[in-house]
């Protein structure tokens, strides 16, 4: 018998005619699909077994639909909305000085800034530093156009806040947020609102929280009024010249800022400032209740610790602060017949917590003690020869 051998790679059919097979059977396969579908509604429009199969309501059926709602935030509208609602009660703060040169010529000097209404009876709080010159008048032009002088009620000894009074009734105040980290979240939205440049008025801009509790040394162009700040939301939303003491606002139209500062514009760009609101909670209060602002005093003099102190003063923590005398002799180290003093703080001391918070970077001991009024017994946990323990003090009002 003759062996059959089917070569491999060889194909039994042609390609043409196993082409040809493969339109046919999609072809039939199509005409007995649509038949059958055909005869499937044939069959079930039968009375009879549409009522054997419990179908005699088929018409009535229907498959259940998912409907997807797509809900999209549209941040261009809140900030419209923001600014609609703040604007009524940003301010331009105004003031001109009859100035001399060297060769005895007069001339006009004018300066500013921005604040906000904080009650409908004429409150407006803003920068320390927009208000500084006791020799001035100053102005206050309302967004509706309208002028009244204005007067200094206070300024905040610790911070770069100042309260100033305009005789108005019915303003519109802003309302005021919380700038705590719960709710003050890095890269959300935020709007700032102010007297750009002294001359463009309630001009708003746009940014994100870049960032929380910056330590900022600030200073005029000139040098002068250098201060220490501490706690500031950094921004890069445009703050400008005449910018300082404007709203910095949340997407719901909330002040949660003090614009204050700026990065020169040699330096960086995009890099500004505000002085949290729940910073100025307690300035505010103070003034309602008593006519100026009233921040609560420690007595001593001291050095914030970090990794660095600690390790060049061989310290056993890298946290909170070492009192120490200051650099002249005559500036001890704890002031005398002070609430420190009164309580047993000495030369030496580490205080690490105040009611339990711990004292670092981000939470410095002027910010810590500043939550408190004047008359309130505060507990110090404090270092004394490598040993920890606590001591009661009862601030008293600084002056």
């Amino acid at each position: 018998m003759d062996k059959i051998v089917l070569e491999e790679n060889k194909p039994i059919l042609s390609k043409r005619k196993t082409g040809l097979f493969i339109v046919v059977f999609l072809i039939l396969s199509f005409i007995m699909g649509l038949l059958g579908g055909v005869g499937g509604i044939l069959i079930l429009s039968s009375s009879p077994l549409k009522d054997f199969l419990g179908l005699s309501n088929i018409k009535e059926i229907s498959l259940p639909t998912v409907k997807t709602d797509k809900v999209v935030l549209e941040e261009s509208s809140a900030i419209i909305d923001a600014a609609k609602k703040v604007s009524p009660s940003v301010v331009n703060i105004t003031f001109k000085k009859n100035m001399q040169d060297f060769f005895g010529r007069v001339t006009t000097a004018e300066g500013g800034g921005t604040g906000f209404i904080i009650t409908n009876d004429g409150l407006i709080l803003t920068n320390k530093h927009v208000i500084s010159d006791a020799t001035v008048e100053y102005m206050v032009l309302t967004s509706d156009g309208k002028s009244f002088p204005a007067q200094v009620l206070s300024q905040d000894p610790f911070n770069d806040l100042a309260v100033i009074k305009i005789d108005a009734k019915g303003l519109s105040a802003v309302e005021l947020g919380d700038s705590s980290a719960e709710k003050l979240q890095i890269g959300q939205w935020v709007v700032a609102i102010g007297n750009a440049l002294g001359e463009f008025q309630n001009t708003v801009t746009v940014g994100v929280v870049s960032a929380r509790e910056r330590t900022l040394t600030a200073s005029e162009p000139t040098g002068a009024s250098v201060e220490n700040l501490e706690g500031l939301i950094q921004t890069d939303a445009a703050i400008n010249a005449g910018n300082s003491g404007g709203p910095l606002l949340n997407l719901k139209g909330q002040v949660i800022g003090i614009n204050t500062a700026v990065a020169s514009k040699q330096v960086a760009e995009g890099i500004g400032f505000a002085i949290p609101i729940n910073t100025a909670k307690p300035a505010i209060e103070s003034v309602k209740k008593t006519g100026r602002i009233i921040r609560p005093f420690l007595g001593i003099r001291y050095i914030p610790i970090d990794k660095e102190i600690a390790q060049q003063a061989n310290l056993p923590v890298d946290y909170g602060v070492l009192v120490k005398t200051g650099s002249n002799r005559a500036e001890a180290a704890v002031v005398a017949d002070s609430p420190a003093d009164k309580a047993g703080i000495k030369d030496g001391d580490i205080i690490t917590y105040v009611n339990g918070e711990k004292i670092d970077s981000n939470h410095s001991l002027a910010l810590l003690i500043q939550q408190y009024q004047p008359g309130i017994e505060i507990e110090l946990t404090i270092l004394r020869n490598a040993k920890e323990q606590k001591v009661k003090v009862k601030l008293t009002e600084y002056k």
